[in-house]
């Protein structure tokens, strides 16, 4: 969230709701930011919503002898007091002037009735924090590195999920590192895997790569690199079905589809659309159902039923080759 304007967040109640722990925290930090700048020395104060009653809230909201400006922030505020509703939503009729009242909803169903109650009131602004779907994660990190004024190429802003993982404060995080040590210069593959390219899930994803590619021989040097840099043999076999599972959906869209369309069918951003297509090309269905087999198998076996993993993976990686049709390397 952009930091508002002080008249959009004093005088209101902002409601954060939904289950996205690190935005919902943007959202209360972007509020206390625009409150200081109306007033440096505003005052600040936190409670748990099963806490609140109006008695509490007139204490928070109350001037002080040094401020009449303060940031009033409550937490899990699922857990509002039933007998507490009515008193907030007359507070949110007429709430104080110089208040920025911020109320943060985990998000599920406890404490709807109250919500939507809420939603009603004019001085009620709220912002949704959702669950990012897997083909939108290198839009975050896109959005991200935008805010902090460096451009990014949508494979390197994908190799940067892959490498990180979908946590979006670990990727926020590594974006401003990013962004520090590459200050105004457009951010590619290379330069992202100068810092993350070790690491396992990368590894994984360049070696699930290969192997659907068809090339037998960078494949099993990927996964030797990979085994030798201390990936879980796991994250291999997860990695390479994560790969047939997007490519199986690929395949059995429905033919005609715009990109657009095809991206939500998949699951996929618009980057690995293409690199999926140059994929299919040569697969079968027969081909992928044994390829997905082949994988269970491989990770069955590295799971306890097998004494050499490597030897699993090595021969995982060869057979999905074999099982394609037409191969390339």
């Amino acid at each position: 969230m952009a930091t508002p304007d002080p008249s959009q967040v004093l005088g209101r109640i902002t409601l954060v709701t939904g289950p996205e722990e690190f935005l919902a925290e943007r959202t209360v930090a972007a509020v206390r930011v625009a409150v200081r700048s109306a007033d440096a020395e505003a005052e600040f104060s936190e409670t748990a919503a099963d806490q609140l009653t109006m008695a509490t809230l007139g204490e928070l909201a109350a001037p002080s002898l040094f401020s009449s400006t303060r940031c009033v922030v409550v937490r899990s505020f699922e857990d509002l007091p039933e007998e507490s509703v009515a008193g907030l939503l007359d507070y949110g009729e007429d709430p104080a002037d110089g208040v920025a009242l911020v109320l943060v909803h985990g998000g599920g169903q406890k404490g709807s009735g109250v919500l939507t109650k809420l939603r009603k009131v004019a001085a009620v602004t709220e912002v949704k924090t959702v669950t990012l779907k897997a083909h939108e994660y290198p839009g975050f990190v896109t959005n991200e590195l935008r805010l902090l004024k460096v451009k990014v190429d949508p494979e390197a802003a994908t190799f940067l999920v892959q490498a990180v993982g979908q946590d979006l404060r670990s990727l926020a995080a590594a974006c401003h590192q990013l962004a520090g040590d590459f200050a105004g210069q457009p951010l590619t593959v290379e330069m992202v895997k100068k810092y993350f390219g070790g690491r396992a899930e990368a590894k994984s994803f360049a070696v699930a790569d290969h192997a659907i590619y068809g090339r037998a021989a960078k494949a099993l040097e990927e996964l030797r690199w990979a085994l030798e840099g201390g990936t879980a043999p796991v994250l291999i076999t997860s990695a390479v079905a994560g790969g047939l599972r997007s490519l199986a959906r690929f395949k059995g869209a429905p033919r005609g589809m715009r990109d657009s369309d095809l991206m939500r069918e998949v699951g996929v951003p618009d980057w690995k659309l293409r690199t999926l297509r140059e994929q299919s090309k040569g697969w079968d269905e027969a081909g992928l159902g044994r390829a997905i087999r082949l994988v269970a198998t491989a990770d069955a076996e590295i799971k306890g039923k097998a004494h050499d993993a490597a030897y699993a993976l090595e021969k995982m990686v060869l057979e999905i080759v074999r099982a394609k049709p037409t191969r390339t390397g």
